[in-house]
């Protein structure tokens, strides 16, 4: 396989994956009609859309409220990335587990359960005698609980940039004289630039296509965010397509000024390793400092994983909410309820997995040769293929789901995914292809320009290079990226909604189908037993990350 047909191939899986359902999108937005099959009325959508008085305030509760997690992000985020990848601690893989929790908790749930912890008469209410409704019904809250879900991508987008680049550089300096904080300033933290700058990216555009935080807390505090003005418009009648769609337009707007500052900021500023081997992470010794290192991690742990689950595990084992924590409202009446809906829980479970396993899979082998030719191979229209990667990262799941419907659910395709198991796959691979493509583009920057040459001088071909000298260099970042995709897909909730055919089931669909007939405890009996089984599965991944780690270190 040659470079030509890899290209063409991994052009393909982005128009079908992206550019056909954006296609559909926007000429949706365009001709209001568009989904009778007319195109009469071109733009005239437009005008509504500007009159609406909610605009501004959607516009600007977005950009305050993802802004403020990119930042808060990147201040939790970086100085744990920076602790786990440059420096010995104990339990390491510990903590890579632990802040994956946050992605098999969906933030719907999180935001839940933080509502019964914090609320007038919640769990710390009960337990201390005081809450704090008013601040997590504010702007402060909705961006606490979303960082709290969020900031992983930027731990492991920076630890795993230490990890594969290694302290070398910075002890090199270190022997010239340099002093450590000068050594980070000068050498470490330029040649982790581009994973930061990725990671926060994509705090970013997380954030502002989030739905289920903003709709669970906002609505009392006062904020709206455009993916809450989307859903109204498909939600009430009369449902409001072309509207949907311009707002959905703004949110790529948003994600490309985002992108192009990212490019402006790293683009021309590559730093590589120069040899491009991953080293040993050898660890440099904390000292006496590693006490509070490891105090502040396991504080950030206990507020991102242990407090909502905790909530989420309690409230499955509860009566009702409203007998409150004691002995007497215990009951495991919820779990036993899943093993006896005649199997409908264990096939949701099953079909989540399923799905994404496959998820995982797609997105990496699509994201590995999509970053591959952007940055190795700088093939001409890279800047395309790097845009179309990371348009999804801007589309609400429930406008993809759209997208998808009015893409597929047409009489002239011969054979359409629409109404199978299918079309949920898609929505997956489209809503998350940005993970792998990012996190491996930052890794791909810090190889260097000349393993892969030396490779083809010596006779192999574009297929072998790439198989042989890049996938075993990236694979530490590509698998993190994966188990990032895994996590999310297992819990995605609005594409699953909106796109889930007659009979099949997600655990989203599942749970959010508890909360609605009111069974609070048994949607919460479910999350949990869907966080145990994923983590089941997490840690069997990771041991496969740190073996491949380990013989590529070793290489």
């Amino acid at each position: 396989m040659n470079q030509r047909l890899i290209s063409l191939a991994t052009l393909a899986a982005l128009v079908v994956l992206v550019a056909l359902p954006l296609l559909f999108i926007l000429l949706q937005a365009i001709f209001p009609h568009f989904s009778a099959g007319s195109l009469q009325g071109a733009f005239s959508g437009m005008a509504p859309l500007f009159s609406d008085p909610q605009l501004p305030a959607m516009f600007g509760g977005t950009l305050h409220i993802a802004a403020g997690v990119a930042l808060l992000s990147a201040i939790i985020g970086l100085p744990l990335g920076v602790a786990r990848g440059l420096f010995t601690l104990p339990c390491p893989r510990l903590w890579d587990l632990l802040f994956l929790i946050p992605f098999l908790t969906p933030p719907y749930i999180a935001a839940l359960s933080w509502m019964l912890v914090l609320q007038t008469n919640g769990y710390l209410a009960q337990l201390l005698g005081f809450d704090l409704n008013a601040l997590l019904f504010s702007k402060t809250g909705i961006v606490l609980v979303m960082t709290l879900n969020i900031f992983p991508v930027v731990y492991f987008a920076v630890s795993r940039s230490l990890l594969a680049s290694g302290q070398r550089l910075a002890l090199v300096a270190r022997v010239h004289g340099a002093g450590p904080w000068r050594a980070f300033y000068h050498v470490t933290l330029p040649m982790l630039s581009p994973s930061l700058a990725a990671g926060m990216l994509l705090a970013f555009t997380l954030a502002i296509e989030e739905y289920g935080v903003p709709a669970a807390l906002g609505t009392r505090s006062g904020v709206v965010m455009l993916t809450v003005g989307i859903e109204k418009k498909l939600a009430d009648w009369p449902i409001d397509l072309p509207g949907a769609s311009m707002l959905s337009l703004t949110l790529i707007a948003i994600a490309l000024c985002a992108w192009w500052l990212q490019s402006k900021l790293t683009g021309g500023r590559d730093v590589t390793s120069v040899t491009g081997k991953p080293t040993a992470n050898s660890g440099a010794s904390l000292g006496v400092a590693v006490i509070p290192v490891v105090a502040a991690m396991a504080f950030i742990g206990f507020l991102a994983v242990v407090v909502p689950g905790l909530s989420m595990a309690v409230t499955g084992v509860m009566g009702t909410l409203s007998g409150g924590l004691t002995l007497e409202n215990v009951t495991p009446a919820h779990y036993a309820a899943l093993f006896a809906q005649q199997g409908d829980a264990l096939t949701a479970l099953g079909t989540s997995l399923s799905l994404a396993f496959a998820s995982a899979l797609l997105t990496g082998v699509v994201g590995l040769l999509a970053a591959w030719l952007v940055v190795v191979q700088r093939i001409r229209g890279r800047g395309a293929i790097d845009a179309l990667s990371l348009m999804p990262a801007a589309l609400p799941g429930i406008v993809v789901g759209v997208g998808l419907i009015l893409l597929w659910n047409r009489t002239f395709w011969p054979v359409s995914p629409y109404n199978t198991w299918v079309i949920l796959l898609l929505s997956y691979c489209c809503l998350l292809l940005p993970w792998p493509v990012r996190y491996i583009g930052s890794a791909l920057r810090q190889l260097g320009g000349n393993l892969e040459p030396a490779a083809r001088v010596h006779g192999a071909t574009a297929m072998q290079a790439l198989r042989f000298i890049v996938l075993p260099l990236v694979f530490p970042a590509m698998l993190a990226a994966m188990l990032m995709v895994f996590a999310i897909a297992s819990r995605e909730l609005v594409t699953s909604l909106l796109l889930a055919p007659a009979g099949t089931q997600t655990v989203a669909v599942f749970i959010w189908r508890q909360f609605e007939q009111g069974s609070v405890g048994q949607g919460m009996a479910m999350a949990t037993l869907t966080l145990v089984v994923g983590l089941g599965l997490m840690l069997s991944a990771l041991a496969i990350m740190q073996r491949g780690t380990e013989r590529a270190s070793a290489g």
